[in-house]
């Protein structure tokens, strides 16, 4: 079938433009000819629609969409019954994280702390319906001209029960490998403390500007959240108060178990600092002593570097004697 342009009429749409285009699908803003509303309209590409685990994903997304009722969540309306597939939504005016994270870098702390907040309240409906979210990244958060936000893209959202998705098929079906959580990277199913992991790693880059863990290959991004700490948050930003810096580090616990257990309990210590106690955390020792040893492996290539002059140096000084 011939995906759709922008200007037809699509079933009871008028696709007014294109918005966006991934690797999975095409979004319009369009326009209901029932109701003259705006909606966002996604149609996925061919290849998505004959591959099982992405089209898997695609109505997964639009069956949570359509269950989940928030003011943070980005509303998924029933389509008719249609040959064509596609998936309707609530058109939002904003930008995506994302996009704001590429105009400023790193944000005010003030901004930071307000995006976590709202983010939290929202996971706490959706993890409250049995949903975890395993792809929150900023790409899948919006944000309007008042500063509200909406979640968006639950395609590898999962719900009480539903299988376990492993390591090998990780392209189509965990998440980006900036946010996923150390049991993800493991195999093991994602819960509601994977999303408090991936909200810790965009509380982290919101307040730095870095992400904590980086590489040369998103599996080499992924092995080091299982054996490095990263640069403590406070020697990127001065800012950022020792508080602010232990809850980044609970929310980052490499063990779920040491990790925040609810959003709740996170929000409670963004909204309370004066309550978190600071810890004398193995990471920073940990990130002192790596510092240390880059700083001499350092100055021994300097000092190899330097030594093919030091010995034409003293050949020189030999040879005018």
């Amino acid at each position: 079938m011939t995906p759709p342009q922008a200007g037809e009429l699509f079933d009871h749409y008028h696709l007014d433009d294109v918005v966006a285009r991934s690797g999975m699908a095409t979004i319009f803003r369009a326009t209901d000819q029932r109701s003259g509303q705006q909606v966002a309209i996604k149609v996925p590409h061919p290849e998505v629609e004959s591959d099982p685990a992405l089209f898997d994903r695609f109505q997964r997304e639009a069956e949570i969409g359509r269950r989940l009722d928030h003011p943070g969540v980005m509303k998924v309306f029933p389509t008719e019954d249609s040959n064509q597939v596609y998936m309707v939504m609530e058109w939002v005016d904003g930008e995506l994280l994302r996009q704001l994270l590429q105009q400023e870098r790193k944000l005010p702390l003030e901004q930071t702390v307000s995006i976590v907040l709202q983010i939290c309240e929202v996971l706490e409906y959706v993890h409250k319906h049995d949903v975890v979210h395993r792809d929150l990244k900023p790409e899948n958060v919006m944000i309007d001209d008042l500063g509200r936000i909406k979640l968006i893209d639950f395609g590898i959202a999962a719900s009480a029960g539903a299988r376990r998705l492993t390591f090998a098929n990780f392209s189509k079906t965990m998440g980006t490998p900036d946010y996923i959580s150390p049991e993800q990277v493991k195999g093991k199913r994602g819960d509601v403390r994977s999303d408090i992991y991936a909200l810790g790693v965009m509380l982290y880059e919101m307040s730095t500007g870095a992400l904590p863990f980086s590489g040369p290959n998103p599996f080499a991004v992924m092995n080091s959240r299982l054996l490095n700490s990263p640069v403590p948050p406070r020697e990127l930003n001065p800012e950022i108060s020792p508080q602010l810096q232990e809850t980044i580090y609970r929310a980052l616990e490499r063990e779920p178990k040491n990790r925040y257990a609810s959003v709740r309990e996170l929000a409670w210590d963004l909204q309370h600092p004066e309550t978190v106690g600071v810890a004398d955390r193995r990471e920073l020792h940990e990130w002192k002593r790596q510092r240390n040893a880059n700083s001499r492996k350092v100055w021994l290539y300097v000092a190899l570097a330097l030594l093919p002059v030091a010995i034409f140096v003293l050949m020189v000084l030999l040879a005018h004697r």
